[in-house]
């Protein structure tokens, strides 16, 4: 509850999804800047999809319910703005490591899921529904390689032309970064037209992410996710 000149104000709750209906999500326009728009229902590779094309994604610990997220504003890379340091630029030139897509998609994710501060959202259900997405082709992975050593890794999401970025790892210095930059240009020059990274970090925006609102992220959104662009045969670069 709130109180703005003496008329009451209440922000609108999360809606409860119920395993057995088809309910559909809401418009996330309708809540918050925190964004949670709904609780509920099972990590399916149909509810997911459906939950990616309306710019929605689910984010929780072990033990809870699914809770189903729209932030605002939202974070996402722009070709225009991507920014490569010196060192990294260096790094990139060096060139000593090997690119893979779609290799090992299920490790990567493990390794995005290994324990860090404050735990890990990457829980055992959300492995299993997201390595369903890959088997189905709609979730993806990036692999960054020294010799036979899997030193880093990003993976994500794809409906048509959005691509939302899911997490990222690194095992050696500076190859979470090579990861991305990576995976955006390889994406950008696939055809992908939006990169959702879902929150701005202090890491990722030392890459160039950009914010917009979340209406502007979800009017984008419209305009790409029914586009058809083939990630099958991706071949990542820097």
């Amino acid at each position: 509850l709130a109180s703005l000149e003496g008329e009451v104000v209440v922000d609108r709750l999360p809606i409860f999804l119920d395993e057995a209906s088809d309910q559909g999500f809401p418009d996330p326009e309708d809540y918050d800047e925190e964004g949670l728009v709904a609780v509920g229902g099972r990590l399916t590779p149909e509810l997911l999809l459906e939950a990616y094309a309306n710019g929605i994604f689910p984010w929780y610990g072990e033990g809870y319910v699914p809770m189903w997220w729209s932030p605002d504003p939202r974070a996402n890379f722009d070709p225009d703005n991507l920014h490569v340091s010196r060192s990294l630029a260096k790094t990139l030139r060096r060139n000593d490591f090997r690119l893979s897509w779609n290799n090992c998609f299920e490790r990567v994710m493990r390794a995005c899921g290994e324990e860090r501060d404050g735990g890990t959202w990457i829980i055992p259900e959300m492995l299993e529904a997201y390595t369903k997405l890959h088997r189905m082709g709609h979730a993806h992975s990036l692999e960054v390689w020294f010799g036979n050593e899997l030193v880093g890794g990003a993976y994500g999401v794809q409906v048509g032309g959005l691509f939302a970025a899911e997490s990222m790892f690194h095992r050696r210095s500076d190859m979470s970064k090579v990861a991305v930059i990576a995976m955006v240009r390889s994406l950008f020059r696939e055809g992908i037209c939006l990169i959702d990274v879902q929150f701005r970090t202090d890491h990722l925006a030392s890459l160039g992410v950009q914010q917009c609102s979340r209406r502007a992220y979800l009017e984008r959104l419209t305009t790409v996710r029914d586009m058809i662009v083939d990630l099958t045969d991706l071949v990542p670069s820097v």
